[in-house]
């Protein structure tokens, strides 16, 4: 059995550099919204790109726009060394991040908390995804860091749980994340734009934005849906 290229297909890569600058690829992915890009996305024939519906915000109005930093880890009773290593996780954290936790559908601890978010927010981590637990929730709301989670416990890593590598290829339900894809969440939920296709979805998108105050105007001005459609809209 030859298994060179799958080996190679999921080892660590350098970053693909785009056409334009990363954080303006950032800034122009968040002023658009997820359906849109998931509407370009399987335009493209990518149409399992959005996480589990299971994975909600921790409150109303949460957004988060930025590149996969990825986190898989499992239930693990073992803890020698294991804050060394969390340490260690934090410290990778990259500018504009997005915390991906793949926690192989743990369903007991919380891989996130209070601590966790404000080492995070000091290395430029714009938000995380968990699915997995979270807890130290009442204080948690009051960082301005958006989170994305699937459930709520008091029960920590430590002696349940622990970090097997981060910042390689993860799975969160059907949906293959790679360090540097997009991440984008918001009340829809939360979408994976591969880092190699992220331009080309970018500029689809945003005539996808642009085109709908155009049939959004059409509504407004009583035109009845036959005659949207018949003028290049949907619904």
């Amino acid at each position: 059995m030859d298994l060179a290229e799958l080996m190679a297909s999921r080892a660590r890569k350098e970053l693909l550099s785009l056409p334009i600058p990363d954080q303006e690829l950032r800034d122009r992915y968040d002023k658009v919204y997820s359906a849109a890009v998931n509407d370009v996305l399987r335009e493209m024939g990518y149409l399992y790109q959005t996480l589990p519906t299971h994975i909600c915000a921790l409150r109303d109005g949460m957004r988060l726009c930025g590149f996969a930093f990825t986190v898989k880890g499992s239930k693990n009773l073992t803890i020698e060394n294991e804050m060394e290593q969390r340490a260690e996780m934090l410290e990778a954290f990259t500018e504009a991040s997005i915390c991906v936790w793949d926690t192989s559908s743990d369903d007991e601890s919380a891989q996130w908390g209070e601590v966790m978010t404000m080492a995070s927010q000091r290395r430029g981590c714009v938000g995380a995804v968990i699915d997995g637990g979270i807890r130290d929730v009442d204080r948690l709301v009051n960082l301005n860091f958006p989170i994305f989670y699937r459930y709520r416990t008091s029960s920590g890593m430590l002696g349940r749980f622990r970090i097997i590598g981060y910042q390689i290829p993860v799975m969160i339900g059907t949906v293959m994340i790679e360090p540097g894809d997009i991440i984008l969440g918001d009340m829809d939920g939360v979408i994976v734009v591969p880092r190699a296709i992220a331009y080309e979805v970018l500029l689809k998108a945003e005539k996808i934005v642009e085109n709908e105050r155009e049939i959004k105007q059409m509504i407004i001005d009583g035109l009845s849906p036959r005659k949207v459609v018949e003028n290049g809209g949907y619904f």
